[in-house]
């Protein structure tokens, strides 16, 4: 099957792959992703050498399946490796014995799995690179994993021998809408708009997750296969996901399970105090960990507070596994139809309101190309009140260089959204409050983002812009 989407990506590995350097390019994305997939299809006819790290193995495993891959690419019987040097070394030979000028993919896949603790793989690849293959215009050396934090601490920001070494970098994001959409169409699924929208709203744009799905079925019966049933192949997936992603996950976990519990964005402060996570005991890396996988989202305050953040959760299957899937204790729900069942209640639509915010945090892009500013200088913020009780929350703020605030309000609804009175009341005193408290002089549009768009009235008037479910469905 070929690739969908990933288009860029796969132009950008063609270009490395021809480039007439030598090149060490880090490839990282959260678990599922599709990360191996993709350097498999677009380059594995290339591959000179490829291992995969072993989870949870020493040393010796990992040098045991090198030795195994060594064999495989043609390195003879490279016998038994006491240490990562000599497995390099015989590494060096395989590849010079390759004879031609094209380009030879050397593949670490999972690398932090490698770098087991006290092994030396991390010096001994740093003495690969810098000795060797630096220098030459023929090696391709793809290091490729899920532990994103691993990658950007020892690649990316190592202030040691790999300072600046890595020539090049691709984060691979979960897909789009548009490129979920896709998905679907090529794989036979006939979900129509707002159904994708609600699948992603649980599963976010996961390939694997939706390699899942079975056509013929909707929304609900697969999530209640693939999440409630009692073989439920993602029940596990929290746990997993977390323990691939970070090698002390604990603290991550507190921090997601805080920010999935109360709607909205939160301060460190509060995330100190909800977690009793103490404030030099880990917690900025941590922090610093899950935003850099993708977990969370970190917002600047807009009112300069001081040296101030929101933090929200954005993974979707995070929040939604969360929610409905882990109850404090372990515990969780044994209704295999309990989605079917729960589609549609009150809890749901509460549910789905939340959820549709997150996603359409994750198609800002989006957003301000259906608003006509894609080519404005913007930032992103989120603001909260510091006055009003209970706080009034805007989850969207797009700060733009020509002088205009959209405020961002987002509704899920099965039909186009009708403001009434006392919605539009509401409205009215958030912006209010958000002008008395920031003290923004400049012009401040109200943008709601409905499935279906509004419905004309006599309050419908009060908002300046509107965006629709299809405008977040439109490729770059």
């Amino acid at each position: 099957m070929k690739i969908i989407g990933r288009k860029r990506e796969q132009q950008l590995l063609k270009e490395y792959l021809e480039s007439q350097k030598p090149e060490f390019v880090a490839v990282y994305g959260r678990r599922r992703v599709g990360k191996t997939y993709l350097i498999r299809e677009a380059l594995g006819t290339h591959f000179a050498f490829h291992l995969t790290g072993v989870a949870n193995k020493g040393k010796d495993v990992q040098l045991d399946y090198f030795a195994r891959s060594l064999r495989a690419y043609g390195g003879g019987d490279a016998g038994v490796f006491d240490s990562w040097p000599d497995a390099f070394d015989k590494l060096k030979e395989l590849l010079l014995r390759k004879i031609g000028s094209e380009k030879k993919v050397v593949f670490f896949d999972e690398i932090s799995w490698l770098d087991t603790h006290r092994s030396g793989f991390l010096s001994a690849l740093e003495h690969f690179w810098n000795d060797w293959a630096s220098s030459r215009p023929d090696i391709l050396l793809i290091a490729c994993g899920s532990a994103t934090s691993w990658i950007v601490d020892n690649l990316l920001r190592n202030t040691g021998g790999f300072f600046n070494r890595v020539t090049r970098r691709i984060e691979l994001l979960p897909f789009s809408l548009a490129e979920c959409e896709d998905y679907y169409t090529a794989n036979l699924i006939a979900y129509d708009r707002k159904q994708m929208a609600e699948a992603y709203m649980i599963y976010g744009g996961v390939p694997f997750y939706l390699s899942l799905m079975e056509s013929g079925k909707s929304v609900a019966q697969n999530t209640d296969d693939l999440c409630f049933a009692r073989n439920a192949q993602l029940k596990n997936e929290f746990s997993e996901l977390y323990a691939t992603v970070f090698k002390h996950p604990d603290k991550h976990i507190e921090i997601v399970k805080a920010l999935a519990s109360k709607q909205g964005g939160h301060s460190r402060d509060d995330i100190i105090e909800m977690t009793g996570i103490p404030s030099g005991g880990g917690l900025t890396k941590a922090l610093e960990e899950l935003e850099a996988s993708g977990f969370i989202y970190r917002y600047d305050d807009i009112s300069g507070a001081g040296d101030r953040y929101l933090y929200q959760l954005i993974d979707p299957f995070t929040l939604f596994f969360l929610r409905f899937m882990y109850v404090g204790g372990g515990k969780r729900k044994t209704n295999p139809r309990f989605w079917s069942q729960y589609t549609g209640s009150g809890g749901y639509y509460a549910w789905a309101g939340y959820a549709f915010e997150r996603l359409c945090l994750l198609h800002s892009e989006e957003i301000k190309r259906a608003l006509g500013i894609s080519g404005i200088m913007t930032n992103i913020y989120s603001w909260r009140s510091a006055m009003e009780k209970p706080a009034a929350q805007i989850d969207l703020v797009i700060d733009r260089a020509d002088g205009v605030l959209n405020l961002c309000e987002m509704k899920f609804v099965s039909q186009a959204y009708s403001l009434d009175a006392n919605e539009a009341e509401k409205l009215s005193d958030k912006i209010a409050a958000f002008r008395r408290e920031t003290k923004t002089k400049r012009a401040v549009h109200l943008v709601m983002v409905t499935t279906y768009g509004l419905r004309p009235n006599m309050h419908s008037g009060e908002v300046r812009f509107q965006v629709t479910l299809d405008n977040l469905f439109v490729h770059p």
